[in-house]
């Protein structure tokens, strides 16, 4: 039993989940920490375990700058934690404290969320429910998280309003939900909804969809060994938006050169093969819209963590396995059946059975990755989930350093 519980203790995965504004941009993130054995929520026993080990991993290992650039985090803080400000992570510009929503609004907790607000901090307070012991949280609360899973009563968010406190929408499901609680005032949302076909539709940048033809040959040919430039000079070429992007990007402060680069072939050289890869793949999908910005980060860190994977598998190619993450979501960031992108794109039949059935040691590899991001890790050893702990965390890292390369 004592072994049961500590593997239990031992086996957790951390997560991001992305928190937009009314324009769908990415403007926070929310820090999850999840027990392996829950598919999609946490079963923590131990609240300050939990919040230490995540603090630890995210504010004094990686820092905040890397992980997530200057986007606001939320913070799950259990009442405990909340009664030692001196625990508190740094950055308090950038930290929003979350209340769970079993802390009610008591003089101890009342007065430590004062000297929470005192320092800086924002305070959430997450799935909030109006009653006579949760109300004296009003006082001391910025950001209420409205859980859209229980009932939303009209009278309690015209309250919230006038006392002026921001609205965060939780567990948005699709399009017409996010526009109503939008309509309704709500700054913040939170959900999936970003990754169904039809708000990939209505978001996209108009006058795009010509060039997808384009873009799918030059995701192919950015994936090659050895990419034939002059092939990917023609491919962009076709598309102005992406051009002025890539010109744009490669003649800022980070390559800090005395001359100006003004032609693709120019930029082409300076980039060399792996920024070719990774930076005109980016501006590509990153420009399609709002809906594939937000979905990019997730599809930018799974694709380094089966690449990261990979370097430990003699039997896969690393490179092999980057393009085998990043095709995985590749339907959605494009707007396109996978099925009918899978026929377009000239890939390995290894490849598209790896991405179609989850077949082979590729197919094998991403249903491992795809289970961490679930948290999916019931039966695994403690030893192989903190080897996907860190490979998330560096590729998380990689990740919002390239989103912020191409982030203008």
């Amino acid at each position: 039993m004592g072994d049961q519980e500590t593997t239990s203790q031992d086996n957790y995965c951390i997560a991001l989940q992305p928190i937009c504004d009314h324009r769908m941009r990415h403007v926070a993130d929310e820090l999850l920490y999840r027990a392996n054995a829950t598919a999609t929520f946490a079963t923590i026993e131990d609240q300050m375990q939990a919040t230490a080990r995540v603090c630890n991993v995210a504010f004094y290992e990686t820092g905040l700058e890397k992980l997530i650039g200057n986007r606001k985090l939320f913070f799950n803080a259990p009442r405990e934690w909340l009664l030692k400000p001196e625990l508190l992570p740094p950055y308090p510009e950038q930290v929003v404290v979350e209340v769970l929503e079993s802390v009610t609004g008591d003089p101890e907790v009342l007065e430590a969320l004062q000297k929470v607000r005192q320092l800086g901090y924002d305070v959430a307070l997450d799935d909030f429910i109006l009653t006579t012991e949760t109300e004296p949280l009003l006082d001391v609360a910025t950001i209420i998280k409205v859980d859209l899973f229980e009932p939303v009563r009209e009278e309690d968010i015209e309250l919230y309003k006038s006392r002026g406190i921001r609205l965060l929408a939780e567990k948005v499901e699709d399009l017409e939900t996010f526009k109503h609680y939008r309509d309704q005032g709500f700054e913040f949302f939170q959900g999936y909804f970003y990754s169904k076909p039809e708000v990939h539709e209505e978001t996209s940048r108009k006058g795009r969809g010509n060039n997808k033809g384009a873009q799918i040959r030059l995701l192919k040919e950015a994936q090659e060994e050895e990419p034939n430039y002059a092939a990917m000079e023609n491919l962009i070429a076709q598309d102005p938006q992406l051009t002025f992007m890539l010109l744009k990007y490669v003649n800022s402060a980070a390559f800090r050169r005395r001359s100006e680069i003004t032609t693709i072939h120019q930029a082409l050289n300076t980039l060399g093969i792996d920024r070719v890869r990774t930076i005109v793949t980016t501006v590509m999908l990153a420009n399609n819209g709002p809906a594939s910005r937000l979905l990019l980060p997730q599809a930018l860190t799974r694709a380094a963590m089966c690449e990261k994977l990979a370097e430990s598998m003699s039997a896969i190619n690393k490179r092999t396995a980057f393009m085998v993450g990043l095709m995985s979501m590749m339907d959605l960031l494009m707007g396109v059946d996978m099925n009918e992108l899978m026929d377009q794109l000239p890939l390995s039949k290894e490849i598209k059975d790896a991405i179609l059935h989850r077949e082979g040691k590729l197919g094998q590899l991403l249903t491992l990755v795809l289970a961490f991001e679930q948290a999916r890790m019931e039966g695994k050893s403690p030893g192989l989930v903190e080897r996907l702990n860190q490979a998330w965390m560096d590729s998380q890292v990689w990740s919002n350093e390239i989103m912020m390369q191409v982030d203008y």
